[in-house]
This record gives structure tokens, sequence and C-alpha cells, in this order.
């Protein structure tokens, strides 16, 4: 009797593996994926120390760790007045790199008290490197690769935001 269920057991541990071993690959080219679309959650101003507005954009927020890990990631691209909100607990170092994502990005540091801490510009689409803040930042601004030179944003520049 223990010998039959040993059998059946193997039977059925290869009919598995064989199973298993003829399914599909799934690779980008055969793998639908549904477009992902801006969905506007805030509005943000960049404001000179000045205190004059640079600009007012509007936001997607990432705060889940979901949402920070995948950013921009699969999107063909954004609006110039649009961008996305990355919102951490608290101030500490990070770095973000462009891995998936397709298409130029200005990558604003701000720390807790909305001060820019630096500017990795025109970050480079699809690269795997590191572009890292200068000092601590609570929050990361991702905007088109570009803006931040054209709109003369620099340190000690704001921001200011509010979810809608």
């Amino acid at each position: 009797m223990k010998k039959n269920w040993l059998k059946l057991g193997l039977i059925t541990l290869a009919f598995q593996i064989s199973f298993v071993s003829c399914k599909e690959e799934t690779t980008k080219e055969n793998m639908e994926t549904n477009e992902i679309s801006f969905e506007k959650e805030g509005e943000l101003y960049l404001i000179k120390n000045s205190g004059d507005t640079i600009q007012k954009l509007d936001i997607e927020f990432a705060r889940t760790p979901y949402e920070i890990e995948t950013g921009l990631m699969y999107r063909d691209g954004m609006e110039d007045n649009q961008g996305m909100l990355f919102v951490y607990n608290y101030s500490s170092q990070h770095g973000f790199w462009m891995k998936n994502t397709y298409f130029p990005l200005d990558i604003i540091y701000f720390d807790a008290d909305s001060t820019l801490v630096n500017i990795q510009a025109n970050a480079e689409p699809r690269s795997e490197t590191s572009l890292p803040s200068d000092g601590p930042a609570q929050f990361v601004l991702e905007i088109n690769g570009g803006l931040s030179e054209k709109w003369n944003l620099e340190k000690g520049d704001k921001i200011s935001f509010e979810e809608l």
C-alpha cells in the first residue's frame, strides 16, 4: 500500500513539473499592459526664495512603498505642467534611478522645510545609475527634463503643495 502512495506521489510530481516547464514565459514582447495615465491628485507651486511664484504644477503623489518604487516608470511622458511628488515621512538621503522610465526627468530634492536641496537635471531614460540628493530630503519632485533650467530653479527655492 505504501508503494502505491509513493508511485502516485511521483506521478503527480512528474505531471506538475512537466506542466510548469511547458508554461509560456512572460516577456515584455508578449505581456499586455494597461497604459498609465496622469491622475491629478494635488497642486504644487514652485516659489523663488524672494517669494515670487515660478510655476504651478498639477501633481500626482507617491507615498506608498509601491508608488515610491514605481514612480513614473512605464509611462510615455507627461505635460510640462505636471509632476510627481514623492512624500517621505522624514528627511533622509535619497537616490533615484531611471530604470524603466522612458523619458528624461529633472529630479529635484527638497528638505523638510520644502527648501530645494539639489537638482539631478535631465536624468537619462532607462539608466540604473543612482542620482542622489546632496543632503537630507523629505520631498522629491519629478518633472520633465530641462524644465528646472528653463524655470531657473536653484538652491533655496521652495515648494508649497496641497492635496485635492
